[in-house]
C-alpha cells in the first residue's frame, strides 16, 4: 500500500506529472490512472490524511472526543457569543447572584442562582443547539437544570432569619427528629 492510501501499481508516471493525495494524476500518463487501484470507495483520512475505512462499530478504546453539540457549523470558529450565547447567558445571571450574595443581599443573591439554572433548563428544553449548556443528553441535562434551580430557590426561600416561605410539617419533622 502506498502512503496515499490506495493500492496496486501505479505504472510509469512521467517525473512531470503531479499526482495528488487520492492517487489521481492531472496530466501527461493516462496509463498510470488506469493502473491504480482504489482500495476502498468509502473511506475517511485519519490524523496523517491516509484514508482508511469507516465502520459504524464503536471503537474499543476512544482516541478522540465527540464534537460539542451547537451551532459549529452555524457560525465561524471565532464567533464564540454566537455560538455558545444560552451558556453565557445562564452563566451570566449565576454570576450577577454571586455578586449580590457577596454584597450581603443573601437571599436575592441565591435565588438569582437558582433562576439562572431554571433559565438554563428552559433553554436546553426550547432550542436545538445550545453549545457548551449540553452537557449529557437533553433529557439529563433538563432533569439536573430543574432539580439542582429548584433546590436553591426553594432552600434559598426558607432560610432563617424571616424566612418567606415557611413549610409546616419540616417544622413538625425537625422537632420530631431532634426531640426523641
Amino acid at each position: 500500500m502506498s502512503a496515499d492510501g490506495t493500492t496496486g501499481k501505479a505504472g510509469n508516471i512521467d517525473a512531470t506529472d503531479s499526482t495528488d493525495s487520492a492517487g489521481v494524476t492531472d496530466g501527461g500518463g493516462a496509463e498510470g490512472i488506469d493502473d491504480i487501484e482504489v482500495r476502498d470507495p468509502v473511506s475517511a483520512p485519519d490524523a496523517d490524511g491516509v484514508p482508511r475505512r469507516t465502520t459504524r462499530r464503536f471503537p474499543l478504546f476512544t482516541r478522540d472526543t465527540a464534537r460539542p453539540e451547537g451551532g459549529g457549523r452555524a457560525a465561524p470558529g471565532d464567533a464564540l457569543a454566537a455560538r455558545q450565547w444560552p451558556i453565557i447567558v445562564v452563566l451570566g445571571i449565576v454570576a450577577l447572584g454571586l455578586l449580590v450574595t457577596a454584597l450581603d443581599v443573601f437571599r436575592i443573591g441565591t435565588i438569582l442562582i437558582g433562576v439562572g439554572l431554571l433559565v438554563g433548563a428552559v433553554l436546553r428544553w426550547l432550542l436545538p443547539g445550545v453549545g457548551m449548556l449540553a452537557v449529557r443528553s437533553r433529557f439529563t441535562d433538563i432533569v439536573t437544570y430543574t432539580v439542582l434551580g429548584t433546590a436553591i430557590v426553594l432552600l434559598s426561600l426558607m432560610a432563617q432569619p424571616d424566612p418567606w416561605l415557611q413549610i409546616p410539617f419540616l417544622k413538625d419533622t425537625l422537632h420530631f427528629t431532634v426531640s426523641s
